[in-house]
């Protein structure tokens, strides 16, 4: 009899724990506006006279807000419906609006502390390793020469810009892209020159990620990995498959495969030595990386989105792709 007693008890407090272990929500208060009060009878003498329907609009105001809290005016932000906790777990982010645009705000980072410590090692590993190298090759490899190993790297990359064009559905920029690896494969001797950005071609550079941003997910909390740097939880799938489609990675020979990969990890390392300063000089180094990388990022995803014509210019940077990582080679 005592155990069916407390068995109420013990369901009770389960529930409650499992509420209390709920995160909060951030959620201010709703505000109502007040009509302002009547002035003194001293005052009405020495100002105009206000027109009945007037005091009338007011107060029929004052008391819709009183009695509807949805009526009235809203300062700071409401709980998010089931669906919208839903989404974010999802998603990795709020849900949209309802004219289908993107909420604005802080970066969604709950996995920031452990974030911070990657960060942290991947600092280590670029002051210790990558930096120097990238010193030393500006320092040694002449401009011309550097110019043509970046064109050499990015012509190698037009299979994966390419099938991910045709997986968002833009096959005009697929043929574009195609016939600039064409042009710069063979005009260009094997991609070191750049005869189609003569030719006006523009240069275009899409990843599975930024599919997966078209195709819905849209938003997606952040994550950086040990070597690959900043990342979100989407960008970490497109990684899986973009692998496919690397040129680099269907190299057997494994010298010459992580040989191209060390060269190319230093030439992108080479072009970031011009924001060392700022980063160097950031109250918080990894707030900044953080904002940045996630800003650009939603670019190159908003962009994408945008008609051929309406679209801008691509963000020349671009995540450090799958084939500059000297990772087993799975495929074979």
């Amino acid at each position: 009899m005592n155990v069916i007693r407390t068995l109420p008890l013990l369901v009770l407090a389960l529930a409650l724990s499992a509420c209390a272990g709920k995160p909060a929500r951030d959620s201010a208060p709703v505000s109502v506006e007040v009509a302002p009060a009547a002035a003194p009878a001293a005052d009405v003498a020495d100002t105009d006279a206000v027109s009945a329907e007037a005091v009338a609009d007011t107060a029929a105001q004052a008391t819709q807000a009183s009695t509807d809290p949805a009526a009235a005016p809203v300062t700071g932000g409401t709980a998010p419906t089931n669906a919208e906790d839903d989404f974010a777990a999802l998603y990795g982010g709020p849900a949209p609006t309802a004219d289908g645009t993107e909420p604005t705000g802080a970066p969604y980072d709950p996995w920031e502390p452990f974030n911070r410590r990657v960060h942290s090692f991947n600092n280590v590993v670029d002051r210790a390793v990558a930096r120097p190298l990238a010193v030393a090759y500006t320092n040694v490899v002449p401009r011309f020469a550097r110019t043509g190993v970046s064109n050499f790297f990015s012509n190698l990359r037009a299979p994966v810009t390419i099938t991910n064009q045709l997986l968002q559905g833009r096959p005009d920029d697929a043929w574009d892209s195609l016939g600039r690896f064409l042009m710069n494969s063979t005009l260009g001797i094997g991609g070191l020159f750049d005869p189609a950005s003569k030719a006006m071609v523009p240069r275009r550079k899409e990843d599975f990620g930024q599919t997966l941003g078209t195709w819905g997910w849209r938003r997606s909390r952040y994550v950086e990995l040990p070597f690959f740097g900043p990342r979100t939880v989407r960008d970490v799938f497109g990684l899986a498959g973009d692998m496919p489609l690397s040129p680099i990675r269907t190299i057997e020979e494994d010298k010459i495969r992580i040989g191209l990969q060390g060269l190319q990890l230093v030439d992108m390392r080479s072009q970031l030595l011009a924001v060392d300063d700022m980063r160097d000089n950031a109250v918080d180094e990894y707030s900044l990386v953080r904002d940045a990388w996630l800003q650009r990022r939603n670019y190159q995803i908003e962009n994408d989105l945008r008609g051929k014509h309406a679209r801008g210019k691509d963000d020349p940077d671009a995540p450090i792709p799958v084939d500059a990582m000297p990772m087993p080679n799975w495929g074979n």
